[in-house]
């Protein structure tokens, strides 16, 4: 192992080929895969499903999971347990995704075998005139009324579209029935899970010509049959974007100015570049951040300085 250090660093995603993405993570975002299409980078995580890995400085090709496996304390004080409990990704539909829903960590801890639940918060990056997400029910729907509906291929007549544009956070709490829509692509904030159960996948099938499973009885036990009212994400501070009790999400703009990042010895934080570019000095060390770029702020790094022109966003659990 090499000297420690709490200098931050950046990240390598892994990349997911699911069919309804498209390519502008790589055309806008600078992500270098050879997958087509390209519907999803997870670029902060430790999830073996999707793991990321640091790209440069003393800890260069480790796994972001084996990195603080065998330093536990850059997560912070408040993270006792040594589990980074967020997993951040970008995510590009070019075709809707499924209609799906995730549990809560009760049930999950119960029946997924002590898994982690799923809340998850959309920062929509951009979107294509007339897009719109799923959220919730137009109306109060019964279990029976949702597996007839899904039967003959008409759920799409209760659910509630929500119109969106660039710049608007969604927090998708567990339980809640939702789908990214096509033509948005969006930075996601999430619990440490993959766990996805879909109700409704318009009857496409994947490259083996397969219909993709649905997981409509485990769905109906822990969905909100009703209209689901939007959160409040936001405080009086317009950059703060809001959270849950996993994380909190801030935009930061630096333009060409300069940001000063208070040190904390509590949490660490990662911070996503979603445009322009910039650079975050440490003490230590300065790194440069690109469109797409993704980097992991230990717990003790000291004050830091963000730089611009660019757009960040920074997670704090």
């Amino acid at each position: 192992m090499p000297k420690k250090t709490n200098a931050p660093f950046l990240l390598s995603p892994t990349g997911k080929d699911y069919l309804w993405g498209g390519s502008r993570l790589k055309t806008e975002y600078n992500k270098r895969f050879d997958l087509s299409p390209l519907a999803e980078t997870w670029e902060c995580s430790t999830h073996p499903d999707g793991p990321s890995c640091v790209s440069g400085g003393e800890y260069a090709g480790m796994t972001l999971a084996a990195l603080l496996a065998a330093r536990p304390e850059l997560l912070g004080t408040r993270h006792p347990d040594g589990e980074l409990p967020i997993l951040v990704k970008l995510i590009d539909a070019a075709a809707p995704l499924s209609v799906q829903v995730h549990p809560d960590d009760a049930f999950a801890a119960e029946f997924e075998n002590g898994s982690k639940g799923k809340t998850e918060m959309w920062v929509v990056l951009s979107a294509e005139p007339g897009a719109t997400l799923v959220y919730g029910f137009t109306r109060q729907v019964t279990p029976d009324e949702l597996r007839q509906r899904i039967r003959a291929g008409t759920l799409e007549e209760v659910l509630r579209f929500l119109p969106v544009k660039a710049g608007d956070v969604i927090l998708v709490e567990a339980g809640t029935v939702h789908a990214i829509g096509r033509g948005i692509l969006v930075a996601e904030i999430q619990e440490n899970s993959n766990l996805t159960y879909r109700l409704y996948d318009y009857n496409r099938r994947d490259k083996t010509g397969a219909l993709r499973p649905l997981h409509v009885e485990k769905a109906l036990r822990v969905a909100r049959l009703g209209p689901a009212a939007l959160p409040e994400t936001a405080g009086d501070d317009p950059g703060d974007l809001g959270g849950c009790e996993y994380f909190h999400v801030r935009r930061l703009s630096p333009e060409n100015g300069e940001i000063t990042l208070p040190g904390r010895e509590d949490s660490f934080a990662v911070l996503l570049c979603t445009g322009g570019c910039g650079r975050l000095k440490s003490a230590a060390d300065v790194l440069s951040l690109e469109k797409g770029g993704c980097a992991f702020v230990p717990a003790g790094a000291g004050k830091l300085v963000l730089s611009g022109p660019g757009e960040f966003l920074e997670i704090v659990c």
